[in-house]
């Protein structure tokens, strides 16, 4: 399954919380007190796609289970940006260890900073990183049953 997802909903509280009644705490309400941290535009982009089947319990990044997957390489150093399109029915809290996450608003401004972004379904969010911790970090989704079943990759960060 391919998403046609183009925009971030960052302002949309999720399935049965909308319009009732309650106010809902959005990615899109959210603001840092401070300005990017680091300051720079990224070198380079990488996009995965959030991949995945009901019936056979497999998930993925990108049709790739974690056992067949070559690492995510990255520059010690390097400012990048991470593309993130949920092409399944489910959510996914995506965390990569070691470093920031600097979740980018709509028009691709630094917003806020988090440890782990939140995926609906059918949405596409970006946020950079700085590869500033040496070494092998896992990046994965938070449901650990998603993990298990494949939806993980290792990120080097290199000199």
């Amino acid at each position: 399954m391919q998403s046609s997802a183009t925009e971030p909903r960052l302002d949309d509280p999720g399935i049965g919380l909308r319009d009732n009644g309650r106010q809902v705490l959005t990615y899109g309400a959210m603001r840092s007190l401070f300005e990017d941290p680091d300051g720079r535009e990224p070198g380079r982009d990488i996009e995965l796609h959030l991949t995945g089947h009901m019936e056979k319990f497999s998930w993925s990044f990108d049709g790739i289970p974690f056992a067949s997957a070559e690492p995510l390489r990255l520059n010690y150093g390097e400012r990048m940006r991470i593309v993130l399109v949920n092409d399944t029915m489910m959510q996914h809290p995506i965390h990569l260890h070691g470093v920031w996450s600097d979740l980018e608003d709509a028009q691709g401004q630094f917003q806020v900073r988090k440890h782990t972004i939140d995926m609906p379904p059918g949405t596409r969010r970006s946020y950079r990183v700085r590869a500033d911790a040496l070494g092998r970090w896992a990046y994965h989704c938070h449901l650990l049953y998603h993990m298990e079943a494949g939806m993980m990759r290792e990120v080097r960060i290199e000199e």
